[in-house]
């Protein structure tokens, strides 16, 4: 009884620093230009300024994620706690250019108000680590959908506070600079947070063991090669979805059908909500065909409706297909995961989520700059669709040929 108590407890605490950090990443995701160009940067600069934020996150992730095993998950999250509220407190305190750049590439920001930095990578492999194996997806759907919620609520908090307090008469930058006060402070709050976890989110010391540098950078030995062979496959999958990112969708939509913009905020704000039931929708599926199975059955039909959008006539029907694909291409995220740590061992699951992480957030930043080019092409303006859909089902045939083989322990052992 005492160790369900404490792994309650846990599960509780890791649920709470979900949801507080991705409410804070989503507030001031929304604020976080205007801000800057209120501090007198252009937008050139702004751009740098967010790509360098990016690059600087998956630095920081991979170099913590891979050695969050060995050092101790409770002190990589209370670090990546500490990033967070160094990068608030910076954009707060120095307007230098130079000097913001460094303390958001070192520090933890989150641009687009999605996951970002080491946090998503260990809190996986804790609560991996502390759950039965029959149970591990459906903690990470739950898990998951926190996350959709909390930046939901953060972007319409962060976008209707800061518009509330310039109608009050507080000037725009001083309005941003609240919000950044409180992304500060929840940053401090998930360090102290992070240190409560109990000891049984830790690997023993006596697991984790150095076998040559490889092994010491990576912090893979025993899974290093099934993480590698995933990797590349996440990293193939993530590249295709990054011609589809919500604003590219979102500008398709504008030159094909003249969408306005409160249709297009509309229909999003549907798909995100769709997204999120269907990441919980995969957990009774995959306890009836599998994990991977589950992954590459939802996520072949969704990826041929995805090609079928440019073929509607109108945009009803185009709007209302993708919302229909939104009911299962979720389906392949808690279960990816959770079959990330099912083959892999528990003190390598930190540095494996990492990997992982790393190669997907690679990935997927270097398709949108050639989706956007071809949208500037009238005769290639749906290209960048087919070409994610048809990426995408490249991936899910290599994904079921290569490792539908693979089964997690709980599906072997029933």
């Amino acid at each position: 009884m005492a160790g369900i108590v404490i792994s309650m407890r846990d599960i509780f605490v890791l649920f709470c620093t979900r949801g507080l950090r991705l409410f804070a990443f989503g507030l001031v995701s929304v604020i976080l230009v205007f801000f800057l160009t209120e501090r007198g940067f252009d937008t050139g600069q702004v751009g740098w300024l967010l790509s360098l934020t990016l690059i600087g996150d998956s630095a920081i992730s991979l170099l913590l994620t891979t050695r969050a095993d060995r050092w101790g998950r409770r002190r990589t999250l209370m670090i990546s706690g500490l990033l967070m509220a160094f990068a608030g407190l910076a954009v707060l305190l120095t307007g230098n250019f130079w000097l913001l750049t460094l303390a958001m590439t070192i520090g933890v920001i989150s641009p687009a108000g999605n996951e970002v930095g080491p946090f998503l990578a260990v809190e996986q492999a804790a609560l991996a680590h502390i759950v039965e194996p029959a149970q591990r997806t459906h903690y990470i759907a739950w898990y998951n959908v926190a996350g959709f919620s909390a930046t939901a609520l953060g972007a319409l908090t962060g976008g209707t506070l800061s518009g509330l307090l310039q109608k009050s008469g507080i000037p725009a930058l001083a309005s941003y600079e609240y919000l950044f006060v409180f992304y500060a402070g929840a940053g401090f709050i998930l360090a102290f947070l992070s240190g409560w976890l109990s000891e049984a989110v830790e690997i023993k010391t006596a697991a984790v063991t150095n076998r040559g540098f490889i092994a010491n950078w990576t912090g893979l030995h025993q899974s290093r090669s099934i993480v590698l062979r995933l990797s590349a496959l996440f990293a193939l999958d993530a590249f295709a979805g990054g011609f589809i990112v919500q604003s590219i969708m979102a500008y398709w939509f504008y030159l094909k059908f003249g969408a306005s913009n409160f249709a297009l905020g509309s229909v999003f704000f549907a798909t995100n909500i769709l997204s999120g039931i269907s990441a919980l929708a995969a957990v009774p599926l995959a306890k009836r065909i599998g994990l991977v199975n589950t992954m590459v059955f939802t996520h072949l039909p969704s990826n041929l409706m995805l090609m079928a959008v440019p073929l509607m006539p109108n945009f009803t029907l185009a709007a209302g297909l993708l919302l229909v694909r939104h009911l299962i291409s979720q389906m392949d995220v808690p279960t990816r995961q959770s079959y990330v740590m099912a083959v892999v061992v528990p003190s390598e699951y930190s540095a494996a989520n990492g990997i992982t992480a790393t190669v997907r957030s690679l990935g997927s930043g270097l398709a949108p700059s050639l989706a956007g080019g071809l949208l500037t092409i009238a005769p290639l303006v749906n290209a960048p669709i087919f070409l994610a859909g048809g990426l995408k089902i490249l991936y899910d045939l290599a994904l079921y040929r290569g490792f539908s083989h693979i089964k997690p322990p709980e599906e072997t052992s029933s």
